[in-house]
C-alpha cells in the first residue's frame, strides 16, 4: 500500500471519531500526532480524492464527514494494517485516560452496548453486584427509539491508564475466557493476543455459547471473559497500592496479580515482569445474552468523562475468591498444539495417497442426508472455493450423532513441508468475495488458542450460501520463503487440481487479498475445510463444529 493510501486511511479514521464535520486544520493536527507530516493544503488534496471515491462528503463550510461507504472502507480496507491498529488503539486509549483517583475526576475508557428492556438492566445490575465487572459506575441512556437503552460501562483499560499516569507501564497482552471452579479462578481456557488480530480479543469471544457468567453467580462454576496484562516487576507493590485505592472508590475488577516472573492462571509471565488479570468489561453484557435477552454487544472503546457515570449498585459482594490452587500448566497456543499434526502429514501428490489433517464436526444422524445435499449444492455453486472431499465418522459415544470430516487447510502446510518447503500458517481469516476478494478480518494462528475459523463460525460471520451481496467465506493465509516459490507453485497447482482449494498465490512483497507476508516471503490464500460446515450451519442444521481434529488417509475420503 502506498504512503498516500496510508494517509487517506488515517484521515478516514480521524473523521470516524468526530461527531461533527471536521476541517482540514484539525485533521492535519491529528495526522501530525500520528506521525504524518501533512499540511492543510495536502490534507485538502487527499480529502478531494476521498470525496470523489464517495468515502467523505463536504458539509458546507463546516468541513467534511465520513460517509457510510467510507466507514465500510475503513472497516474492511487495509486489514493487515488493522492487525496492528487494534493494539495501537488500546495504547491510545491508555494514554487518553487521565482519571485521577484522588479527585475522582478525568476521562475513563468505556464500552457501550444496546439493550431493549428492564429485565436486561436487572441482569446487568446482578452481575455488577456480584463483582463480575470493572465498576458499578454506568450510564443508562433511554433513547426513546424502539425501547433502546444504551448502557455504558467502565472498561478495564481505565486501570491501565491510571497505572501509566502513576509511571507504571501496563501492557495489554491477551483477552480470553477464564474458567471458574468452586468460585475460584483456576485458569484461562482460551486466549487471543492483542497484537495479532484485527478483532478485539474479547469481541471474538462475545458470541453466545462461549461464556457462562450466570452459572458462576448461581453455583460458582463457569466461564467469564477476562483480560491479561503485564507490568514491570519493580512496580508491583506500587501497582497493588494504586489498585487498592481504586477499589475503595468503585473501580476494580482485578482477579489476580502474580509474583514476579511467575505463571498466572496458565499464562506464562516473563522474568522481571508481573501478570495482572482483570475481568472483561463486557461480562455483564455476556450475561444478558446468556439469558436470551436481545442485546447488541459493542466493543468499541471510547473516552468519556467519569462524571457522566453513576453507580447502579450500592453494595458489591464479590462471587470470586482468591486464587489459591497450584497454577495450571501454561496454556498452549494453536500452532504449538498442531505442529505435531502438521508434521505427520505424508500425502503423496503423485499417488494421491497418505495422511492429511481433517476437521470432524458432529450432527444428528437424521440430518446427514440434507447436510450432504447442502455441501454438494454449495460446491456446485462455488467450486473454486469449496473442497468436494468429506468422510463420515462414527461418534465415539453417541449412536444418534455422526461426524462429518472435511480437509483442514493445515494439510497444505504439511504437504509443502513434506516436500522440503517451509510453510508457515500465519492467519485464519474471513474473506469477502469482492473483485478481487479481500480479507475483512484476520486472527493469527500463533496468537490464539482457538482456531480463528471457529470464532468466525461462532459469531455467524460467514455468508457462503447467501447470494445477495458479496459472500463471506473462511480462508487461511500462509507465508513461504520466496526462494522456493517456483517449486511451491508447481505443488500448489497439483493440489488445486486434486480439490484442495488454493485461492491465490502471491508474489514477494505483494499484498495478497489484503494480507501481507513478511519480507523475503510470499503469501498464499487457501480455503478452509469448515466452509462446507458453515454452509450447513447457515441452512439451520445444528452442528457441533470441530477444527484440526485428526489425521485421516486421503484415499479413504469420499467425493461429492
Amino acid at each position: 500500500m502506498s504512503e498516500s493510501e496510508h494517509r487517506m486511511m488515517e484521515i478516514l479514521r480521524i473523521l470516524s471519531e468526530q461527531e461533527k464535520p471536521t476541517g482540514s486544520k484539525l485533521i492535519a493536527d491529528e495526522l501530525k500526532n500520528k506521525g504524518f507530516n501533512l499540511g492543510e493544503r495536502a490534507v485538502r488534496y487527499h480529502m478531494q480524492i476521498l470525496d470523489e471515491k464517495g468515502y467523505t462528503e463536504r458539509i458546507g463550510n463546516s468541513g467534511r464527514k465520513i460517509t457510510a461507504h467510507g466507514r465500510e472502507k475503513l472497516e474492511k480496507g487495509i486489514i493487515y494494517d488493522q492487525v496492528d491498529f487494534i493494539y495501537s488503539k488500546f495504547e491510545e486509549m491508555i494514554y487518553l485516560a487521565d482519571f485521577n483517583y484522588m479527585t475522582q475526576k478525568g476521562k475513563v475508557v468505556v464500552n457501550t452496548s444496546t439493550i431493549y428492556n428492564e429485565e436486561s438492566i436487572d441482569i446487568i445490575k446482578k452481575v455488577i453486584e456480584h463483582g463480575l465487572s470493572v465498576s458499578p459506575y454506568v450510564n443508562l441512556n433511554h433513547t426513546g427509539n424502539d425501547n433502546k437503552i444504551e448502557v455504558t460501562t467502565l472498561c478495564g483499560t481505565t486501570v491501565d491508564g491510571v497505572l501509566l499516569n502513576e509511571g507504571i507501564a501496563s501492557q495489554p497482552q491477551y483477552g480470553g475466557l477464564l474458567k471458574i471452579e468452586d468460585n475460584e479462578p483456576v485458569g484461562f481456557t482460551e486466549l487471543i493476543s492483542y497484537k495479532k488480530t484485527s478483532v478485539s480479543p474479547l469481541e471474538a469471544f462475545s458470541a453466545k455459547g462461549f461464556t457462562s457468567v450466570m452459572d458462576v453467580i448461581e453455583n460458582g462454576e463457569g466461564i467469564i471473559p477476562a483480560n491479561f496484562r503485564l507490568i514491570p516487576g519493580i512496580g508491583r507493590q506500587n501497582a497493588i497500592d494504586i489498585i487498592n485505592k481504586l477499589e475503595k472508590i468503585g473501580i476494580g475488577g482485578i482477579i489476580a496479580i502474580s509474583e514476579e516472573g511467575k505463571n498466572l492462571l496458565g499464562v506464562p509471565v516473563p522474568e522481571g515482569m508481573v501478570g495482572i488479570s482483570v475481568v472483561g468489561g463486557i461480562t455483564p453484557f455476556c450475561a444478558v445474552q446468556e439469558e436470551n435477552q436481545d442485546i447488541e454487544i459493542k466493543i468499541a472503546e471510547e473516552i468519556k468523562d467519569f462524571k457522566t457515570l453513576s453507580p447502579i449498585a450500592s453494595r458489591i459482594n464479590p462471587v470470586l475468591s482468591q486464587v489459591k490452587s497450584t497454577p495450571p500448566q501454561n496454556i498452549a497456543f494453536l500452532l504449538s498444539k498442531t505442529w505435531n499434526l502438521i508434521q505427520q502429514v505424508d500425502f503423496d501428490i503423485e499417488k494421491r495417497k497418505g495422511n492429511i489433517i481433517t476437521n470432524v464436526s458432529f450432527m444428528d444422524k437424521d440430518k446427514i442426508d440434507k447436510a450432504l445435499d447442502i455441501m454438494e449444492e454449495t460446491y456446485n455453486d462455488k467450486p473454486k472455493f469449496i473442497s468436494p472431499y468429506y468422510k463420515l465418522i462414527e461418534h465415539p459415544s453417541n449412536d444418534s450423532m455422526i461426524g462429518l470430516a472435511t480437509i483442514c487447510s493445515l494439510s497444505i502446510d504439511g504437504i509443502l513441508i513434506d516436500n522440503g518447503i517451509m510453510s508457515n500458517p500465519k492467519y485464519g481469516g474471513l474473506l469477502e468475495l469482492t473483485e478481487p476478494p479481500l480479507f475483512i478480518d484476520l486472527i493469527s494462528y500463533n496468537g490464539s488458542t482457538e482456531d480463528p475459523h471457529m470464532i468466525f463460525l461462532a459469531k455467524n460471520m460467514t455468508s457462503i450460501t447467501n447470494n445477495n451481496g458479496h459472500s463471506k467465506i473462511l480462508a487461511s493465509f500462509k507465508e513461504i520463503p520466496y526462494i522456493s516459490r517456483e517449486q511451491s507453485v508447481h505443488i500448489l497447482d497439483i493440489l488445486n487440481n486434486i480439490g484442495f482449494p488454493i485461492y491465490k498465490i502471491g508474489k514477494p512483497r505483494e499484498v495478497t487479498y489484503n494480507a501481507k507476508a513478511n519480507n523475503y516471503n510470499f503469501g498464499i490464500v487457501t480455503g478452509s475445510g469448515l466452509n462446507s460446515i458453515a454452509a450447513i450451519k447457515e441452512k439451520g442444521i445444528a452442528v457441533k463444529v470441530k477444527a484440526i481434529e485428526k489425521l485421516l488417509p486421503f484415499e479413504k475420503m469420499d467425493r461429492l
